[in-house]
């Protein structure tokens, strides 16, 4: 599988070039393996011990874990190799061509976040693995816009294990350490429909819902005032009201009513835990109604993410860079790389700004300055021990 190693530009040209959307809606999904085979010729060139990973049960995406070097511990240099769908009548120029202007490169992934593999291997190409006590992992996931699978079977497998991971997420070069998780709920109520001229010939799911937003909006109060952290923007948990629908016509009862909300919890606040209490508190809510109640997630949810501030990794970062470690609210895969037993940071080239948007675009001042941290992460890291 030996390919040449072309220069930073064209890799990210490849790279944008090759389409790799993920998303829940299968008319946007594709696969990812196209942008995984192309990292992994590069890699193998370079003589890293490459490895695919299919996802377990859906092959046409896939994980790969490329290692230089051998031994315990080492550094990961992680990213995600997918991109979101995308708008292209927004676009002033072709998502899928990277274009340079204004001191910019454009195209989709540049910034979130294809656009840190040709950084990450140009700061490896300086390497080879003699001069390496500890090995330098490159790590490029599948489906974390979407579904996190590809973390997921990292975690079953138990893979990677290095001892500390940098994902290369759009961080405007300042690393982050904590993050807010996310959970996505449906709560649904069924009852039983009728002629609205006679309330007792049926079970209103709709006036349910009433008394479930009334309970639901309580319970945020009292998140917000036992759970606050200042190095976040937003200090404390959010929960939002994202979708409701529920009966069919003005003159019958409603028999049926769904309502959907997104919790963003703080370090510390379980999902299982926050799972529980919701479903407690709705059933003890509804006792006596006659309504039956479901819950069910949306999605797994991910969990929010702390580094301490005491990390070995951190603390690197923080001197390297110039600039103390933060907190933000987007998710990323760093709680499952602490799942496999690494010290994780944040810290990318992208602006998060840029993200998710028409003209993604990556900074042309920021590509030098990555890759020489890169560099010296490694040699922290990898050749110090």
């Amino acid at each position: 599988m030996n390919t040449p190693v072309p220069g930073l530009i064209e890799m990210l040209q490849r790279l944008v070039a090759t389409p790799s959307v993920s998303s829940v809606s299968p008319e946007f999904d594709q696969s990812n393996r196209a942008v995984i085979d192309i990292l992994a010729g590069w890699l193998e060139t370079l003589g890293f011990a490459v490895e695919v990973m299919p996802l377990p049960e859906r092959p046409e995406k896939a994980n790969l874990i490329a290692t230089l070097g051998a031994g315990p511990g080492g550094l990961v240099l992680a990213g995600h190799t997918d991109t979101v769908p995308f708008d292209a009548d927004r676009w002033r120029s072709d998502p899928f061509v990277l274009t340079e202007a204004d001191d910019r490169l454009y195209g989709l992934g540049t910034a979130d976040m294809k656009g840190f593999f040709p950084l990450a291997i140009e700061a490896a190409r300086r390497f080879e693995a003699r001069q390496l006590r500890s090995p330098l992992i490159i790590l490029a996931t599948a489906d974390e816009e979407s579904s996190m699978e590809g973390a997921e079977a990292l975690v079953a497998a138990g893979r990677p294990r290095g001892r500390y991971a940098v994902i290369g997420e759009p961080t405007g070069l300042r690393p982050v350490r904590m993050h807010k998780g996310i959970m996505m709920e449906a709560i649904r109520l069924t009852g039983r429909s009728g002629h609205s001229s006679d309330p007792s010939l049926g079970v209103n799911a709709l006036e349910g819902m009433h008394g479930v937003l009334g309970e639901i909006l309580a319970w945020r109060a009292e998140l917000q005032a036992a759970h606050r952290n200042p190095l976040f923007q937003v200090e404390v948990p959010t929960l939002n009201l994202g979708h409701i629908h529920g009966g069919d016509n003005p003159n019958r009862i409603c028999g049926r009513c769904e309502l959907h909300i997104d919790l963003r919890p703080l370090p510390g606040m379980a999902l299982d835990e926050l799972r529980g209490e919701l479903v407690r508190r709705l059933e003890r809510r509804l006792e006596g109604s006659r309504l039956e109640l479901e819950i069910f997630p949306l999605f797994k949810g991910t969990p929010a993410m702390e580094t301490p501030a005491a990390s070995a990794l951190v603390q690197v970062a923080e001197r390297l860079t110039g600039h103390g470690a933060e907190a933000v609210a987007f998710c990323t895969e760093g709680p499952y790389l602490q799942a496999l037993g690494m010290e994780t940071l944040i810290l990318g080239p992208g602006d998060i700004d840029q993200a998710h948007q028409p003209d993604e675009y990556l900074a042309l001042d920021r590509v030098r300055p990555t890759v020489d941290l890169l560099e010296q992460l490694i040699g922290r890291f990898c050749c110090e021990g």
